[in-house]
């Protein structure tokens, strides 16, 4: 980024920034669909979004950071939650999602969906029970 990256402002969105996979830019370098922050009514930086498909992939290499291996060699209960984690941060509603994922993951698409679906009915039961659905 070619603007003041010690403001505070800068050292305070940086980690959201970065969590999201987006990209820090100077003001006058933003484009139309580029979001623009100001701090006390002054341009400060310019926050460039990433891609939904960018975005998907930004967050299975985050997973596979906290889990410290490919995902692909997480154990069956694991990758459950995995799905869990990615049906939550919608992952599933971009094009090629859960093919991406299953790929991430090594597993078939049926896999997939069979995660997903599991997860469905036992909160489909528990709220049946009068329970809190599984989060």
């Amino acid at each position: 980024m070619s603007g003041p990256p010690d403001h505070p402002f800068v050292t305070a969105v940086k980690p959201l920034v970065d969590a999201i996979g987006g990209e820090l830019l100077a003001p006058h370098e933003a484009r139309p669909d580029d979001v623009v922050l100001a701090w006390e009514g002054e341009n400060v930086l310019a926050v460039r979004l990433p891609q939904l498909s960018e975005s998907l992939d930004h967050i299975l290499a985050g997973l596979e950071r906290r889990h410290g291996m490919p995902l692909a060699e997480l154990d069956r209960r694991t990758k459950q939650s995995v799905v869990r984690i990615l049906e939550a941060r919608g992952a599933f509603s971009v094009r090629h999602g859960v093919e991406t994922v299953a790929s991430a993951l090594g597993v078939s698409r049926f896999t997939v969906y069979n995660y997903l679906n599991r997860e469905n009915a036992a909160n489909a039961a528990n709220v049946a029970k009068g329970e809190q659905p599984l989060t």
